[in-house]
Order: structure tokens, then sequence, then C-alpha cells
């Protein structure tokens, strides 16, 4: 929403106060530099990238139009579904969470709470961790590198696709001036013409340059770091994940270990100690 609300600003703007200086718009719609700027973009994107960076740029793209996943509503959910596996694991030992663990897909605990059991990375960080815990060989600190190294390897993937993003805003302005230095080309050829279509090719050519800078600050650049705020989001979920995990291999009960998890939630998303305590309190008599 915030995406749409963004570009209709950007663009109401710009036609505004262009049309405000008498400026006809017709003069804008440059077919011939679109394609230029754009398939040239297209075709360095090609280039430099595998094809499923490719597609996940256009997917996390579209996906912007989309609201964030990661709500209030979403970390509370999270905050549950700790507790319940933790809680189960306390309960019936860690081999009573074995086949919630094995199989997640199936896990009755984990489909209670759609927004999680969704997230797949999410869900295999938490299920891969317990199953390394159920061999009951692995330290504390040496758990804590695993983690660590697990979500270094989801960061670097996850930020491949702002980064290359934010590589094409870079150069749209160097694409906007290709198709300017083209547009110039063709009107050498018409300095023996009439002054008014020597002067509609120089507009022509001028357009390439405002759609690259355009394309570049107004568009592909702020949409890279909509999809980096994504991808930092996702990274603060899976970080209470694994501070919880940490908190719980450790020894400390269920309550505490999604307490510590809640502490590593933002302020503006982070449901408060009464909502915890309220949902553990109501989980327990369920349980």
């Amino acid at each position: 929403m915030f995406v749409i609300i963004g570009l209709v600003v950007v663009f109401g703007s710009i036609v505004v106060g262009y049309t405000m200086h008498h400026g006809e718009l017709a003069v804008l719609i440059q077919v011939n530099e679109i394609i230029i700027i754009c398939g040239a973009a297209l075709g360095s994107v090609i280039i430099g990238n595998p094809l499923p960076t490719v597609k996940a740029m256009f997917t996390q793209s579209l996906g912007l139009l989309k609201p964030s996943p990661y709500t209030r509503e979403t970390f509370t959910e999270l905050l549950q579904v700790l507790y319940d596996i933790f809680y189960a694991a306390r309960k019936d030992g860690l081999v009573g969470i074995e086949a919630h663990v094995e199989n997640p897909h199936e896990s009755e605990i984990f489909n209670r709470y759609p927004s999680f059991a969704q997230n797949h990375h999410a869900v295999s960080f938490l299920a891969d961790t317990m199953k390394v815990l159920l061999t009951g060989a692995v330290e504390d600190h040496h758990l804590a590198e695993i983690l660590d190294l697990d979500l270094e390897q989801h960061h670097h993937e996850a930020m491949a696709v702002p980064t290359q993003l934010q590589h094409v805003a870079d150069a749209m302005p160097g694409f906007g001036i290709v198709a300017a230095v083209l547009g110039v080309i063709i009107t050498m050829g018409k300095i023996g013409g009439s002054a008014e279509a020597v002067g509609e090719s120089v507009a022509a050519a001028l357009v390439g340059t405002f759609l690259g800078i355009l394309l570049a600050y107004g568009v592909i650049g702020p949409m890279a770091q909509a999809v980096k705020s994504r991808v930092e989001a996702e990274e603060r979920y899976l970080s209470c994940i694994r501070t919880a995990l940490l908190s719980f291999a450790r020894g400390d009960p269920p309550i505490t270990s999604v307490e510590f998890a809640r502490r590593n939630i933002e302020p503006d998303v982070r449901p408060s100690f009464q909502e915890l305590e309220e949902m553990t309190r109501r989980r327990g008599k369920e349980g």
C-alpha cells in the first residue's frame, strides 16, 4: 500500500509540476526511449545474475504491493509457537517433540499458527535446531555458532535481491544517457530540416536522461530500500528464534526463553509482557 502511495506521490508531483509549466505530457511518452533504457537494464540484470536471483527480483518487487508480513500479530504467533514447542519438550521430553521436528509441515503445533507455518525458512531453522538438541551432542557455544552460520548464509542469500536492485538503480542514469546520446545522433541527421523537427528530436533525446534519473531515484532505488527493509524484518524474526533456542538449550523454562525472544523484537511490533503472560496461561490450561 505504501509503495503505491509513494509512486503516486512521485509521479503525481512531477506531472502536476510539469503541467503547471504548461508542458505537454505527450512529449514525455517516448516508447523508444523506454525500450532502450528498460531493455538495457533488464539485459544487465540477466548478464550479472543467475536465473533464481532474476526471478526473485521480480517476485520480491511485486511482493512490495502487499503489506509487510512481519507485523505485531506475526511476532505474537511466533512467541506462541515457540512457547508451545518448548512447553511440549519440557512436559514430554525432547523425544515427545520428535514427530513435530521430523515432519514440521505435518506438525499440529506448527500448523496451528499459519504465519509461522508458511515461513519455510523459519520452520526449517527451528525444526533443524531442535533436531540438533535431540542428539544431545552439541554444547551451548557450539549451538550458537551453528545458528550464527545459518543466519549468516541466509543473510547473504536474502541480500542478493536488494543489492542487485540497487545496482540497477545506480545504472539507470547511465542508461538514460545512452538513450539521450542515441537521440542526439538521430538529431544530428535532422540538422538540415525544420527547426520544429530538430526541436522535437532534441526533446525526445532529453526524455531519455529524464527517465533514467527518475527511475533510478524515484522508483528502483526506493524499491531496493523497501526490499532491504523486508529482509531486515525477516532477520529480526529469525533472530527471535535464535535467542529463544539458545535460552531453552541452556535449561531456561519455556516462559523465560520466550521472554528473551520477546525482548529481541522491535518495540513498535513487540507484544506486551501482559499479552505474553495471558497467552502462556491460556496455553497452559489447554495443555
